[in-house]
């Protein structure tokens, strides 16, 4: 059945509702930049699968050479395709049976072709329209993919389409993965989409699916410059209403949906916005306030997903991965849920045997325990799976134990990781001695550090330097936690089951080129009685000092594990690159090169940060019940984004700078020099952020030849300008911004961003699970304080010094919470978009030829990069990550496979 539309006297807007609703409107077609949808299915791969099958490029010349020109038409077709769920139950498949037979008899799907052209009589785009009316003559061998055609007579003078208007009169959205239109002189024109279009009975506008071209605003063909326009407003809306969940639209709000205040107000949370706890800005939703506190969003709990624009949703792939690592998270957390329902509080590992446990044995439930998980917990499916894949309550060996299970315990290795670590970005050199507060010294004592030159002239005497000699030459480095924390001490201590100091470590770097702690000062807040509420610790020799050692040693771990979650994880990657993408969704439009540019490195960021705040950054959510800060969790964030986040500074080269780890070197290829030479995270860093900057500069050259493009394009100054303004509101008059009116400018803003989506991302968060599945290195919270001589708790640390350790961690119940969460966010799904890969489909995402070029060489840049690091990861001369029983630093190998890798950089904040 393939019936031929006449020509309607249609203009590009005729398909567009002329009244726009307030909660309805319509999106546009995501058009991808290479290092996109590597894993996708669409109809050219389908096609191509195996000698005997002909390529679309075949197919496509035939269409073109059947394309036939009489009385001044041409025979143009249009074949659309649409990816089916890979899971239906039976009335989605019977729905889907229903779609074919109505799509085939011409009523369900109308395309509307508008040429680059305008026509004099209508001054807008000219346009020809038509319902898809049947399937393809051979029918495809994917299970998932269904595709069908749509023929046109077009005017012989119609033009190029640049633009398709396309209304789905189904009574429910459908997935387009792209539409190719054959017969133009021109070849075949690919108008990708891989965007789920609305039915027309949730939004009466059809949507719009631009052609795979780029254009700068200034150079948008005539025809579609009205379509450009209509698409942004549309996916702006109106800043009104609550969104449903079909909607596409992208608009700012607050942080104020972590609370609950109407249940109670032990789980009412502030609001993070405005001069005293600024922060970046989210997805808007709408939802009405709370009953108790107008200013707080009302929330939407778990199962029920919270709003965010349609195509930012998980994918298939992607979702099931992410509920089988729920699933795995619910299962190792049950049992010391019940554990601890069956006994009078909360349990302790008593010792390092029952940690290992968790990785050898796995869990082997007692008959009361199996009664409360069959009565409580499971349904006959949970049941079997408990029976038949025991191995679901075992956790993997994590990478830190596997092949010495007392690395951990070492200084060397406590030192090392600050380099090659999960959390390798606080580390800072040592420029001035004393160490001194900026706090205020009325509220907080005296601003000097307990931390004297005589104590650290005694620790560096083997290394016959003074502490000036030391300074001079770079060699002293410090964590510094203390003005950061201690104005959270008071609260963060009133809390159950907390007890934390705000800390400072100092290192010495070895003449062989590897750290060493030398002294530790832990804080708390001043007193009365004591106006200098600090103590001092060095390693010492006999054995009561050594235990003393290790637990400060893992005070220093728990605050480096918080800021590491909540303001280098969190606040420098999920949440200020959310800001970025809602304006790159409001002010670019998806022909703008930059917006094709930036797109690969914003998939998935918005819906995995809509779940962190629905069960992870919230209130009572796993942060909060997991780590040191407790309530206050998202208040030490905030505080850290007031004081010390600049955007300016995110830069790599810049932030290794600004904490003296590197120095100003234009001969070298970043332009910086490490001060210390085998430093892991920024060594390997540099390789990453050069390849981006090298991208970035000749793409941007090959769009903004002419200097002054870059101030006369209107989307890219209104995309700066609402990234500065609203994005991150409550910095908007800060004088660092950097400024857009050159091309060095954007060179330098692009390159930011996608180091953060992807680099900087993955060097902090996919070793979660390798450093912190073995909790003794990384405790997320620490229960006790140090007892000093004169305490009760002391005579109990000198009987059994190893169980006043152990129960100084986090419960069993926090341990194996935070492992499980760790083992999730570290997992790699199997539809993963890597930094780098380009796909032999993607040679039709982008038309231009150049284009294609700057992207193959920076695929080859990367994969020299990463036989650049296997080689260093086997240089015996870098010990920070080679040696006995030292995991290779591979954090920043760009490829990987699924799983908990420990390794490969995605395109964008993915999970």
């Amino acid at each position: 059945m393939m019936l031929t539309s006449q020509p309607k006297p249609t203009t590009a807007k005729s398909a567009l509702s002329a009244a726009r609703p307030t909660a309805s409107i319509a999106g546009r077609a995501r058009v991808p930049g290479f290092g996109t949808r590597v894993n996708r299915v669409c109809v050219r791969a389908v096609i191509s699968e195996g000698d005997k099958k002909k390529t679309m490029v075949e197919t496509s010349k035939e269409l073109n050479e059947s394309a036939v020109e009489s009385g001044g038409w041409v025979d143009v077709r249009a074949v659309i395709t649409i990816r089916k769920k890979m899971k239906e139950n039976l009335n989605e498949k019977i729905e889907d049976q229903w779609e074919y037979v109505v799509n085939g008899m011409g009523q369900g799907i109308c395309l509307q072709l508008i040429s680059d052209q305008i026509d004099p009589v209508t001054k807008s785009g000219k346009s020809i329209e038509s319902y898809v009316r049947g399937w393809m003559p051979k029918p495809l061998s994917h299970p998932h993919i269904v595709a069908y055609m749509a023929n046109f007579k077009v005017p012989h003078d119609f033009g190029c389409p640049g633009a398709i208007l396309i209304t789905n009169f189904h009574g429910k959205e459908f997935y387009l993965t792209e539409i190719v239109v054959h017969g133009f002189k021109e070849g075949p024109i690919f108008f990708p989409a891989n965007s789920w279009i609305h039915s027309r009975k949730d939004n009466p506008e059809s949507r719009i699916i631009f052609k795979n071209k780029a254009y700068l605003p200034s150079q948008t063909p005539p025809g579609i410059k009205d379509l450009r326009r209509e698409d942004l407003l549309s996916i702006r809306g109106n800043g009104k209403g609550e969104r449903k969940m079909h909607d596409r639209i992208y608009d700012y709000g607050p942080y104020n949906d972590l609370g609950n205040p109407d249940k109670g107000e032990d789980l009412a949370r502030p609001v993070l916005s405005g001069e005293e706890m600024p922060y970046p800005r989210r997805c808007r939703t709408g939802r009405p306030p709370t009953k108790s506190e107008p200013f707080s969003e009302s929330r939407i709990e778990k199962p029920h997903p919270v709003y965010v624009p349609r195509d930012e949703t998980f994918e298939e792939i992607k979702q099931n991965t992410f509920s089988a690592g729920r699933l795995k998270a619910l299962l190792h957390n049950l049992i010391p849920s019940i554990a601890s329902a069956l006994s009078s509080s909360d349990i302790s590992f008593k010792c390092f045997s029952e940690i290992d446990k968790l990785y050898n044995d796995g869990v082997v439930l007692k008959d009361e325990e199996q009664n409360v998980l069959d009565n409580q917990f499971l349904g006959n499916l949970m049941r079997r799976v408990l029976t038949a894949g025991q191995q679901l309550l075992k956790y993997e060996i994590p990478a830190i134990i596997k092949s010495d299970r007392f690395m951990w315990l070492r200084d060397n290795e406590f030192a090392r990781q600050t380099l090659a670590g999960v959390n390798p970005v606080n580390i800072e050199l040592l420029r001035e001695f004393p160490i001194v507060s900026k706090l205020d010294p009325a509220v907080y004592g005296p601003a000097e550090s307990a931390i004297t030159k005589d104590l650290i002239e005694q620790e560096l005497h083997l290394h016959r330097m003074s502490v000036e000699e030391a300074i001079e030459n770079k060699r002293l480095f410090i964590l510094d936690y203390h003005d950061m924390l201690l104005p959270f001490m008071e609260r963060m201590n009133s809390l159950p089951g907390r007890k934390a100091y705000a800390s400072r470590t100092v290192f010495v770097c070895t003449r062989t080129g590897f750290l060493r702690p030398i002294a530790i000062e832990l804080s708390l807040p001043p007193t009365p009685s004591s106006p200098k509420n600090t103590r001092v610790y060095t390693h010492g020799h006999d054995n009561t000092t050594h235990w003393i050692w290790k637990l400060a040693k893992a005070h220093v771990c728990s605050n480096d594990a918080g800021v590491h979650q909540l303001v280098n994880h969190w606040l420098r990657t999920h949440a200020c690159m959310e800001a970025y993408i809602i304006a790159a969704h409001r002010q670019l439009s998806s022909m703008h090169p930059i917006f094709m540019l930036l797109h690969p490195h914003m998939r998935y960021t918005l819906e995995i940060n809509a779940l962190a705040r629905q069960s992870l950054i919230n209130g009572g959510g796993i942060i909060e019940a997991c780590f040191s800060p407790g309530k206050y969790s998202m208040d030490v964030s905030s505080a850290a984004y007031k004081s010390t986040w600049r955007f300016d500074m995110e830069a790599l080269p810049a932030d290794l700078i600004r904490r003296g780890m590197a120095v100003e070197d234009p001969s070298m290829p970043c332009g910086v020099k490490l001060v210390i030479e085998d430093y892991p995270y920024a060594a390997d860093g540099l390789l990453i952020w050069s390849a981006i900057k090298e991208l970035v500069e000749s793409y941007v050259e090959h769009f903004y030849p002419e200097p002054g493009l870059v101030t006369s394009d209107l989307e890219l100054q209104a995309w700066w300008n609402e990234v500065k303004n609203k994005g991150h509101y409550d910095k908007r008059n800060e004088p660092w911004w950097p400024k857009l009116d050159t091309k060095e400018d954007l060179c330098g803003i692009l390159t930011t961003m996608i180091w953060i989506a992807s680099g900087q991302h993955a060097a902090i968060n996919f070793g979660q699970y390798p450093f912190g599945g073995y909790v003794p290195n990384r405790p997320t919270l620490m229960r006790k304080l140090i007892p000093h001589e004169d305490e009760p708790e002391y005579e109990k640390f000198i009987h059994n010094p190893q169980r006043f350790f152990l129960s100084s961690l986090p419960t069993q119940l926090q341990a194996t919470k935070v492992m499980a969460v760790q083992d999730t966010l570290s997992t790699h799904s199997p539809d993963e978009e890597y930094l780098g890969q380009v796909h032999h489909l993607q040679s039709h995402c982008n038309s231009d030829h150049q284009v294609q070029i700057i992207f193959k060489k920076f695929s080859s840049k990367l994969e020299e990069i990463e036989k650049t690091i296997n080689a260093r990861n086997k240089d015996i001369r870098l010990r920070n990550r080679s040696g006995a029983g030292i995991p290779p630093y591979e954090l920043l190998l760009p490829l990987s496979g699924p799983g908990v890798t420990g390794r490969g950089i995605p395109n964008s904040v993915s999970i």
